[in-house]
């Protein structure tokens, strides 16, 4: 009898842990950020906000046109990933790269930069139009990540993260951007999110 009552309750312990692994929609090792309202400025040079995603997945990351470092594998990680999801079928899903030096990276320095790395600009969005300071709070409130311009360096500091977001708007993973990208985890996660 105890035997038995110890095997439920190793049961309902095992059944907790692995439900606590997922978010709410049954992302494993997910996360459930709320991300805030923004109205911003894209790379067409026309407003751009949390609302014109609304309904949709989407990935978001931090990059800018100057960086001599991280940005451009990130950039071409999503690019290479923009065309996977394409070749699997899988549509719908928006990417939006927040600049994280907006004095420089003007709508037309971002499309030229997207550019560079053929972009599909019809569900890829660069986005800019707010100060560094307002991209800094943004970033830390928001996706918990550091966004920071140091003095004497036209060099930014900032994550280098993928981030999920659900057709609500929340926050509900993150991926390496730079190197050992999860693409098969990120297709299979969006797929779980668009059902």
């Amino acid at each position: 009898m105890k035997r038995r009552q110890n095997i439920i309750v190793f049961i309902g312990i095992m059944t907790i842990l692995l439900l606590s692994a997922c978010d709410s929609q049954g992302i494993q090792n997910g996360y459930n950020l709320d991300l805030e309202e923004f109205t911003f400025t894209d790379h067409n040079n026309k407003e751009f906000s949390k609302s014109d995603l609304k309904g949709k997945v989407w990935i978001a990351d931090f990059v800018f046109t100057n960086c001599t470092t991280v940005c451009l594998p990130m950039t071409s990680n999503l690019s290479d990933f923009q065309g996977m999801l394409k070749d699997n079928g899988i549509s719908d899903v928006d990417i939006v790269s927040f600049s994280v030096d907006p004095e420089l990276d003007t709508p037309a320095a971002l499309k030229e930069y997207a550019e560079r790395f053929n972009a599909d600009l019809s569900s890829w969005h660069f986005l800019t139009g707010y100060t560094q300071q307002e991209i800094e709070e943004f970033a830390k409130k928001n996706f918990k990540t550091i966004v920071q311009k140091p003095a004497n360096t036209d060099q930014v500091i900032h994550g280098t993260k993928f981030y999920l977001v659900n057709k609500e708007g929340q926050i509900v993973k993150d991926y390496s951007g730079v190197s050992d990208v999860p693409f098969e985890e990120m297709m299979n996660d969006i797929k779980i999110l668009q059902k």
